[in-house]
């Protein structure tokens, strides 16, 4: 696939993965980014998963129609970019691998290559010609791993963005950008707001006119949007005004209360999301918590703390920098209810949360009393 006169995509779509990272599902597969710069000097843009090998190399060769490649450019040493590396030179030992110090390291660690590289050690900022096209080198540590660079080519003002702007999902799964953006974001890089914020700010010093990332389709069109989507995750804004209700229950109680609930925020107009943690898929519920302003948490309690998919989903919440919303706590016990104190004591290192005033304690089974407490909670949600 031709992304410019000069750049092409020789990925590969994965539908076999069912769990990317071994914990994210995704039911359209996954694709696994890597492009060729023609020129003078060719430059192959990382690598792809183990399993494509042979599949990758051979898109390779078809784009370089006999030619050498001059350099291989590692962004990211993550093995679903970097694993097929010892390949790559085992078909062409004289390419120049580019790549960031603590990039080298890492491939060392991984393939025990040694004195087989031949190294090209880039600097932040520094720039590499293959003729016409210049390739400008970024650091961006952290988003997500410490080794990451971007790669900004000049000429045709194409930002090579490794894992940002990326998403689940195959390249020719049909569905919207968005929704997987964010569960792919939340999950794999949303603890990393800050550091996401300081590649934004290099990014609006540079012409980018598409975006080429390591996972989903090249970005081409009204790039404001996917950029003001990463500004907004990355600075833990609420996307939308909305509520997430999220419940764990074991008898149906406590998820009858949570129901009810988000049919009163409902009948207020409020959109509202619902998920039963222990069912549902914990990223989906995870995303939504950040997309939406509010977060209501339903849970029973249980062993004198609360229900183990809760916890689950409170860990998650805390460990990706939860922020910047209002809570609102349903518990449930049949004696020594503590599912409130419990949840709401793991968000004490979060940054700006509010809890809602009104608590809502069921005692068993939801009872008339517990209705007008819901109610109070809507209305103070809504």
């Amino acid at each position: 696939m031709r992304v410019t006169d000069g750049i092409f995509y020789v990925g590969v779509n994965d539908h076999e993965v069912d769990l990317f990272e071994g914990q994210y599902r995704v039911p359209n597969g996954m694709a696994y980014n890597s492009y060729v710069i023609m020129d003078e000097k060719i430059a192959v843009m990382d690598t792809v998963d183990q399993a494509f090998g042979q599949q990758w190399i051979a898109n390779v060769e078809n784009v370089l129609q006999g030619r050498k490649p001059d350099y291989l450019v590692v962004q990211h040493m993550e093995p679903d970019h970097s694993a097929n590396i010892p390949l790559f030179l085992e078909k062409y030992p004289d390419v120049q691998v580019v790549a960031t110090p603590s990039a080298f390291k890492m491939m060392n660690q991984f393939f025990s290559m040694g004195d087989r590289v031949n190294k090209i050690s880039a600097s932040n900022g520094e720039a590499l010609s293959l003729g016409e096209h210049q390739l400008h080198f970024i650091f961006t540590p952290m988003v997500h791993w410490p080794e990451v660079m971007m790669t900004y080519e000049s000429i045709e003002k194409v930002l090579f963005s490794a894992d940002g702007f990326g998403k689940f999902g195959a390249l020719d799964a049909e569905e919207e950008w968005a929704d997987e953006a964010r569960r792919y974001y939340i999950g794999i890089v949303g603890k990393d707001g800050p550091q996401v914020q300081n590649v934004l700010k290099k990014a609006s010093d540079l012409d980018i006119q598409i975006i080429c990332p390591l996972h989903g389709p090249v970005l081409r069109e009204n790039l404001n949007y996917y950029i003001g989507l990463y500004d907004t995750w990355s600075s833990y804004m609420a996307e939308s005004e909305g509520v997430t209700v999220a419940y764990a229950s074991v008898y149906g109680h406590t998820k009858a209360a949570a129901l009810y609930l988000a049919e009163l925020l409902r009948n207020r107009g409020i959109q509202v999301a619902v998920y039963d943690l222990a069912r549902d898929d914990m990223a989906a519920a995870l995303a939504d918590a950040f997309r939406y302003s509010k977060l209501v948490l339903a849970c029973n309690t249980y062993n004198m703390s609360i229900n183990p998919f809760m916890n689950d989903f409170i860990t998650r919440l805390v460990e990706h920098s939860y922020q910047k919303r209002t809570i609102g706590l349903i518990e449930n016990g049949s004696w020594a209810p503590v599912a409130g104190k419990v949840m709401r004591g793991m968000f004490e290192k979060s940054k700006d949360i509010v809890f809602a005033e009104n608590i809502v304690t069921i005692m068993s089974s939801m009872k008339s009393e517990n209705e007008a407490q819901l109610t109070a909670l809507a209305e103070e949600l809504a």
